[in-house]
C-alpha cells in the first residue's frame, strides 16, 4: 500500500474485536420493531424498512420474486436477511459467542453497520466498495444502519468496476491474477498508480503489460519535466518557492475533472498537457516568473493524484533500474559503455565512439547528450 502511495488508515477495526457492539446494534433493531428472534437466528424485517432497495434501485416486488428460504431457515419473509446466526453442531467454538439469543456469530452484514457507527458516526460522507457490493451487502446495511439511527449512513456511495487481465475478468477461480509482489519486481508503484487512475474509477479497467508500460512512460515524463524545470530555473539563479501562486489557468481544467465524480482519467490527461505547456515554456526559454508558476502547478497538482512527487533525479535513477531490469539490462554496464564512448571520443575515435552507441541502441536503450555529460534511458 506505501508503494502505490495510499495513505495509513487511522483505524483498521476487526469484526471479531467488535461483536457487543454488533449485539447492542441487533437489540436495537429488535427493540424498534426492525428485526426478529426466531429459534436461535435474528433476521432483519425487510418489510418494516420503507426506503429498502433505494441504493440498488430495486423494488420489493421483484426481489420476491427471487427470494427463497433457505433449510433451516426460520423467516417471517424470504426477504428478511440475518443479523445473528445460531450457532450449529460442529462449528468451531472460535466463531461462536454468547448472545442474549443464544450462541452463534454476525451475520454477514451487520459487522460493517457496528464498526461504521464506532468510528465514523451514524452519518459519514463517503463509503465506497466494489460494484458487486451494491446488492444485497451494501442495500442490507443501509437498511440496518438508517432503522437503528434514523438518519442517513452516508452522503456519497462509490462504486469501483473490476480489473481484467487481457479482457477476462482477474480472479483468483481462474488463475489470471498478478499480485503486487510480483509486479514490483519490475515495476514501481508510481506506475502502477498511474495506471489505476487512468481509468475512471466506475469503470471497468483491463490490465496489460502494454497498459502499464504507457502509464510508466507518462510518470517518467513527469519526473523528466520536473528535472528540466528545475534544472532551467537553477541557471537562471530563480527557484519555485512553495508559497508561489499557482497558474490558475491550469488548475481551472483539472479542478473540473476531479469535481466531475473524481474523474481521475481526465484528471491525469489535464495534467500531462500541463507538463507538455510546462516543456514547450522552458524550451522556448520562457522568463523565469512563468515557468516557476508552471513548474509549482504541476507539482501540487500532481501531489493530488500522488504522482511525481519524489525528488526528480532521485526517481528517475530508481526507475532507470527498473527499466533496465526489465531488459535484462546492468546499469552498471551501461555506464561503463558511456564511460568508453567517451574515451572514444576524447580520442577522436568517432568510429569506436558510434559503435559503442550502436552496441547500446541494440540493446534497446537510447543515449542522450547534454550539457551535464550523457544520460540513458530504456525505450518503449
Amino acid at each position: 500500500m506505501r508503494a502505490l502511495g495510499i495513505l495509513p488508515a487511522d483505524v483498521e477495526p476487526k469484526a471479531t474485536d467488535h461483536i457487543p457492539e454488533m449485539q447492542a446494534l441487533i437489540a436495537r433493531l429488535i427493540e424498534r420493531g426492525n428485526a426478529y428472534a426466531s429459534q436461535g437466528d435474528v433476521y432483519f424485517a425487510v418489510r418494516s424498512f420503507p426506503g429498502y432497495g433505494k441504493l440498488s434501485r430495486r423494488n420489493l416486488d421483484d426481489l420476491q420474486a427471487g427470494a427463497r428460504v433457505e433449510p433451516g431457515e426460520q423467516k417471517r419473509d424470504p426477504l428478511d436477511f440475518a443479523l445473528w446466526k445460531a450457532a450449529k453442531p460442529g462449528e468451531p467454538a472460535s466463531v461462536t459467542w454468547d448472545s442474549p439469543w443464544g450462541p452463534g456469530r454476525p451475520g454477514w452484514h451487520i459487522e460493517c453497520s457496528a464498526m461504521c457507527q464506532k468510528y465514523l458516526g451514524t452519518t459519514f460522507d463517503v463509503h465506497g466498495g466494489g460494484k458487486d457490493l451494491v446488492f444485497p451487502h451494501h442495500e442490507n446495511e443501509i437498511a440496518q444502519s438508517e432503522a437503528a439511527s434514523g438518519q442517513d449512513l452516508a452522503r456519497y456511495w462509490v462504486h469501483n468496476g473490476f480489473v481484467t487481465l487481457d479482457a477476462e475478468k482477474m480472479s483468483k477461480s481462474l488463475g489470471n491474477f498478478r499480485t503486487l509482489r510480483d509486479l514490483f519486481a519490475h515495476w514501481d508503484g508510481e506506475a502502477l498508480r498511474a495506471f489505476l487512475l487512468s481509468t475512471h474509477y466506475r469503470h471497468p479497467i483491463n490490465f496489460t503489460d502494454a497498459a502499464l508500460a504507457e502509464a510508466d512512460g507518462r510518470v517518467e515524463y513527469f519526473y523528466e519535466t520536473l528535472a528540466k524545470g528545475d534544472a532551467y530555473l537553477a541557471q537562471k539563479k530563480f527557484s519555485a518557492a512553495s508559497n508561489m501562486e499557482l497558474a490558475e489557468e491550469q488548475v481551472h481544467p483539472f479542478r473540473e475533472a476531479m469535481e466531475d465524480d473524481f474523474n481521475t482519467a481526465d484528471a491525469l490527461a489535464r495534467l500531462e498537457r500541463l507538463y507538455s505547456t510546462l516543456n514547450a515554456r522552458i524550451d522556448a526559454k520562457a522568463r523565469p516568473p512563468e515557468v516557476a508558476a508552471l513548474l509549482h502547478t504541476a507539482r501540487t497538482l500532481s501531489q493530488v493524484l500522488g504522482v511525481a512527487e519524489r525528488a526528480p533525479l532521485e526517481a528517475i535513477r530508481e526507475r532507470r533500474r527498473l527499466a533496465a531490469a526489465r531488459k535484462g539490462i546492468d546499469p552498471v554496464w551501461v555506464e561503463e559503455r558511456i564511460g568508453a564512448r567517451l574515451a572514444a571520443r576524447k580520442a577522436k575515435d568517432f568510429a569506436r565512439a558510434d559503435a559503442i552507441r550502436a552496441e547500446v541502441t541494440a540493446r534497446g536503450l537510447e543515449l542522450r547528450d547534454g550539457p551535464g555529460g550523457t544520460d540513458w534511458r530504456v525505450l518503449p
